[in-house]
């Protein structure tokens, strides 16, 4: 090529960044307007149901993740990551500007909610394929000695997106009356999607192919049923099944817990005031920022498999007593920010010490030949339906129970599970040829 490599890998980190930035913006405006879209889209006879139907809806996009991972991670195993990515992006950015665009229960009754289930499949489908082939497309061009803090940038921007939809949501809701804000001003973040889907595409048309993928498809070694090998293949799936119960299904708990329902249960049961939350959520996100890059860092320095177990354990002891010290802080007429924004901290670090070297790890567990789908498919179905159905089912227990954390109990049994599973089994691949 006639670019440098130092070139061509900050194109690379650029593009496939952003993507998934808007790749994460557009799933999780979902999950930042539960609360209004469960009153917009549903009965409003019982709040609380409609909370619950709101994240109901949330986690079907989570579940057929593993549909649009088993799709796309075939196809980019069999024809190259660069044209997978611009068909999730296009599929992600048109199905969120068309929830913009819905109209509500109040306009066409049980028709809204339906539209909204069947786009919110649409996007966990993109993101199915998205999430994973990201990871191992940038992993692949990583250099060797710095993958960890290299792609542990693709890391952040989960959070980042977050960051962005609550900024804005808290800004409208400033800007806006109530009532305005209701009526049309909690389309603005879905339909601004239009905006950054066209940034989006024209980075991704710039993007190269994959130097592993290149030297596969030279020397005629391409998988022709990708999924198939990686079921045959003793080690393979043996790592497949790690990736699900541990590292996957850890860090995804720790971040839907951290980043996405401590919103909903500082407002619904804190009590706590949607700007305020929305305060301690942005402290929370930011400080992800340095801590997952810290960590990528310390993963190329000490390894991947400290970091990581050091996260699942601090989240499985900590996730408990954090929720607890919301609660007790929160109460009364002067909520406690200081001993708030600490305990959202401790998770915050567990969740930096998984995320920071997770994504050079998804891709150094592999063979190059079925990467992208022994990636994708348990990453997602882990994140999915262990971390994306935790909001509702954390909700959930929650209410059937009567006690408002009996549902943390589940996010700290699975860390637990994940944490031993690590102990025993989770080896250490860092820095690992990616072409063997």
């Amino acid at each position: 090529m006639s670019q440098e490599p130092s070139t061509i890998q900050k194109k690379v980190v650029i593009a496939a960044c952003f993507g998934t930035f808007l790749e994460w913006y557009d799933f999780l405006t979902f999950a930042s307007l539960a609360t209004w879209l469960g009153t917009l889209f549903f009965p409003s006879e019982n709040p609380t149901a409609g909370l619950l139907a709101s994240l109901a809806t949330f986690g079907i996009g989570m579940i057929v993740r593993p549909v649009g991972a088993a799709l796309f991670g075939s196809l980019g195993d069999r024809h190259g990551r660069r044209t997978i990515f611009l068909v999730t992006i296009i599929l992600m950015g048109g199905a969120t500007f068309c929830v913009g665009l819905l109209p509500t229960y109040a306009d066409i009754g049980l028709l809204a909610p339906l539209l909204l289930v069947c786009l919110r499949m649409l996007q966990g489908l993109s993101v199915g394929g998205e999430i994973g082939g990201a990871a191992v497309y940038l992993t692949e061009h990583a250099p060797s000695r710095r993958r960890g803090l290299y792609t542990s940038v693709l890391q952040l921007m989960g959070p980042l997106g977050m960051l962005v939809s609550s900024l804005q949501i808290l800004a409208l809701q400033t800007w806006l009356s109530a009532a305005d804000f209701m009526a049309w001003g909690w389309r603005v973040p879905f339909l601004i999607s239009a905006l950054l889907l066209a940034i989006s595409i024209k980075s991704r048309l710039n993007l190269h192919e994959s130097p592993v993928f290149r030297r596969l498809r030279e020397q005629n070694a391409l998988a022709s049923t990708p999924l198939r090998e990686c079921f045959t293949d003793r080690q393979t799936l043996a790592r497949m099944a790690l990736l699900f119960s541990c590292v996957s299904a850890g860090g995804s708990l720790l971040f839907f817990s951290s980043q996405v329902y401590t919103g909903v249960f500082l407002k619904t049961v804190a009590g706590l005031s949607p700007g305020l939350t929305g305060e301690l959520q942005t402290f929370s996100t930011l400080c992800l920022f340095p801590l997952t890059l810290a960590c990528g860092w310390l993963s190329d320095r000490i390894g991947r498999r400290p970091v990581l177990l050091a996260g699942l354990l601090l989240g499985a002891v900590a996730i408990f007593p954090v929720f607890y010290g919301l609660l007790h802080f929160a109460s009364g007429p002067q909520p406690d920010r200081v001993a708030l924004g600490a305990l959202l901290l401790v998770l915050v670090i567990a969740l930096a010490a998984i995320t920071g070297p997770q994504t050079a790890t998804l891709a150094e567990l592999f063979p190059p030949r079925t990467r992208y789908s022994a990636v994708a498919l348990p990453h997602n179905l882990a994140a999915g339906w262990i971390g994306g159905m935790s909001p509702f089912v954390v909700t959930w227990l929650s209410t059937a129970s009567g006690e408002p954390l009996a549902g943390v109990a589940y996010p700290a049994i699975m860390l637990a599970l994940s944490g031993t599973i690590g102990l025993l089994f989770l080896p250490e691949v860092a820095n690992r040829p990616l072409d063997q």
